[in-house]
């Protein structure tokens, strides 16, 4: 079992703290977490840093850590443009990169990206597609329905060969069996309920015998939103409040079933609950004192789950 911590990208205009992120980050690596993630949210009220510029800034900061990304909605992405980001980033970083793609599901705002509502799958696979082989190949020949390139060459390719390990959000069974088809691991949402997450491991394992997959290879993780609080009731409280912040914009409301929290009993039963539904690693993120939550996590409630 391996633990993940988010890194903090919540930043209103004007406030951001340099020395206290690369505090966090150096504390998270002593810790010995497994690795840092941030997430991706183009649009909407609560301010919130990109994911590359972040990571960047991490890698700076960090020897050992391995840093991701769950998710980026590459179908709203030039996947040329996304391909050269990561692949810099891995060179940065030295070969500590995560990916974790996923579609973005049919309410995003896809005028705003110049995106056909009713393409958005194909761009996703195409575009996935695509990056790889600037990844892997000296020269691309690429004649796609939405890209086309000639003897397209990309340089420096990443650092890990062929690609760092391409993990995807899913929710939809079509979209989970293609997680495994395509994908190197299944990276659950946040905004899913333990319940939700333990269905969506059922097919991807079914998806693994019907493609004849090695589930060893194929490794299973989930973001659980989580605060830990002698009080409990405050604890509930203030994470409820948080995610309505986060996911209001688009219109979804009352998420506090989806998140772990109250007491360090409580959140260790929480997070036993997402490993007997089928994680092999969970990104634990904390929704506000971040510094303050990574540190009582690490002290009480993951020595109780090791």
């Amino acid at each position: 079992m391996r633990f993940a911590i988010s890194i903090p990208q919540y930043v209103s205009d004007g406030s951001f703290d340099p020395a206290a992120l690369r505090r966090y980050l150096t504390r998270a690596e002593e810790l010995g977490f497994h690795s840092a993630w941030t997430g991706e949210q183009p649009l909407g009220t609560m301010p919130h840093l990109g994911p590359v510029e972040t990571m960047t800034y991490a890698a700076a900061c960090t020897d050992r850590i391995r840093l991701g990304c769950a998710a980026f909605i590459s179908s709203l992405h030039s996947p040329v443009h996304l391909a050269k980001s990561l692949s810099s980033l891995d060179q940065l970083s030295r070969g500590r990169l995560d990916i974790a793609i996923t579609t973005g599901g049919r309410f995003r705002p896809f005028a705003a990206f110049s995106v056909e509502p009713d393409s958005f799958v194909a761009r996703f696979t195409e575009g996935l597609r695509l990056m790889k082989e600037l990844w892997s190949e000296d020269r691309v020949d690429f004649d796609g329905r939405f890209w086309r390139l000639s003897d397209a060459a990309m340089e420096p390719k990443t650092y890990q060969k062929p690609h760092p390990p391409i993990w995807f959000g899913a929710t939809a069974p079509a979209s989970l069996q293609r997680a495994v088809r395509l994908g190197d691991g299944f990276f659950g949402a946040g905004s899913s309920t333990t319940a939700q997450f333990a269905e969506h491991v059922r097919i991807i394992r079914q998806a693994l015998h019907d493609q004849q997959r090695d589930p060893a290879g194929f490794p299973i993780a989930k973001r659980i939103y989580i605060a830990v609080d002698d009080d409990a009731a405050r604890a509930r409280e203030r994470i409820a409040a948080s995610l309505d912040a986060l996911y209001g914009y688009f219109g979804l409301r009352d998420l506090a079933p989806v998140a772990v929290a109250g007491t360090p009993d409580d959140c260790v039963r929480g997070i036993r609950d997402v490993i007997d539904a089928g994680a092999d690693m969970i990104l634990l993120n904390p929704m506000f004192d971040d510094f303050e939550q990574m540190d009582r996590l690490a002290a009480d409630v993951l020595p109780k789950l090791r």
